[in-house]
């Protein structure tokens, strides 16, 4: 083994270390909520000291952050990955945004059981626990889906004008507020159909809204 492999040893096993203990504390806080997940049991699953564990975060606030950073990049990263796959699929901005919600209903689907739930809703719903900086932050999380749909819709208006004026911002927040309360459903009632067959009542109702 080189210098410059064994260097990068301890570096790779940091990384390795940080992303377990995200892993984990994903799974216990989706499972028991923020205040119920322990800085003592994530050590003890992971196999490391508790010192360790705050050589990657300063405090439960801190990983609360890491977490949420975390999600705030894979969700951007699935829906630019569902948008471009439907947008080379189809290029008319109506239908390539009717196969983008085909692809999430299927992707849905495809999961074996229910959607172990959202953890920016968790962190929300706790947010009497974490400073300002993850309020900031999950709001921001939050318009970004607003910003996102929006822009689809406001191209889709351009090549397809409603018979009646759309609030575009709310239609945008639909997408939100489904998918939460779909997953919410989902585990309350352990059917995971719920969720995508709420996405693809949406996809009818926005085909039906800019209709020819």
């Amino acid at each position: 083994m080189s210098q410059s492999q064994s260097e990068l040893l301890p570096r790779r096993r940091s990384i390795d270390t940080r992303k377990r203990l995200l892993d984990l504390a994903e799974q216990q806080v989706l499972a028991k909520g923020f205040v119920a997940t322990s800085i003592e049991e994530l050590v003890a699953g992971v196999g490391i000291t508790k010192s360790g564990f705050f050589y990657h975060f300063k405090d439960k606030n801190d990983l609360a952050r890491a977490l949420l950073e975390r999600h705030i990049v894979r969700e951007r990263e699935l829906l630019d990955d569902l948008f471009r796959r439907a947008d080379e699929l189809n290029d008319d901005p109506l239908h390539g945004f009717l196969v983008a919600l085909r692809l999430f209903a299927e992707m849905m689907a495809a999961l074996p059981e229910a959607h172990p739930g959202c953890i920016a809703a968790t962190l929300c719903y706790q947010d009497q626990l974490f400073d300002r900086t993850i309020h900031e932050l999950n709001a921001q999380s939050v318009l970004s889906w607003r910003v996102r749909f929006r822009e689809r819709f406001a191209r889709i208006v351009a090549a397809y004008p409603p018979a009646e004026p759309v609030d575009l911002d709310a239609l945008a927040d639909m997408m939100s507020t489904l998918i939460e309360g779909g997953l919410v459903m989902g585990r309350a009632l352990r059917d995971p159909s719920i969720l995508p067959r709420q996405v693809l009542l949406f996809r009818d109702f926005v085909r039906l809204t800019f209709r020819p």
